[in-house]
């Protein structure tokens, strides 16, 4: 066979008979390490995240602006209208968190009950085991 003929030859790869090296560890810097250089460091943003996620920076900074504007009004009507603005996301941020806690209490009721369904005796040790998980003050 010609050296010319080989690059018209057809390749087959039969199942496993290609290369099987494959990174299945998942990448979970994609966030920081796409930060651009110029505004901040990958690194450090994620060891700040670490103490404090986003969220929490935010509900912080939240709390303290509407606190603040409580004691001295906004002289303008754009401030006011802001303050008002930010007091009503402030709520409906409240609001999607307390509809996620409802849904999490309701998951636990129904496989809480499924366990109950199924195996009496573990539903007898699970709410052992919850009932001093729940009365455990928070440390």
């Amino acid at each position: 066979m010609n050296p010319w003929q080989l690059f018209w030859a057809p390749q087959f790869h039969f199942p496993f008979g290609g290369n099987l090296a494959q990174r299945i560890e998942p990448d979970t810097n994609w966030f920081f390490g796409s930060i651009r250089p110029g505004a901040g460091d990958g690194a450090t943003e994620q060891k700040a995240f670490e103490v404090a996620s986003y969220g929490k920076q935010l509900g912080l900074i939240t709390e303290l602006l509407l606190d603040i504007a409580e004691q001295t009004q906004p002289a303008t009507a754009e401030g006011k209208m802001a303050t008002a603005r930010l007091r009503k996301i402030k709520m409906q941020i409240e609001k999607v968190k307390v509809q996620d806690v409802d849904s999490l209490v309701a998951d636990v009721e129904a496989k809480v009950s499924r366990i109950k369904r199924k195996n009496k005796a573990k539903a007898e040790e699970l709410s052992q085991r919850l009932s001093a998980k729940l009365n455990k003050p928070d440390a």
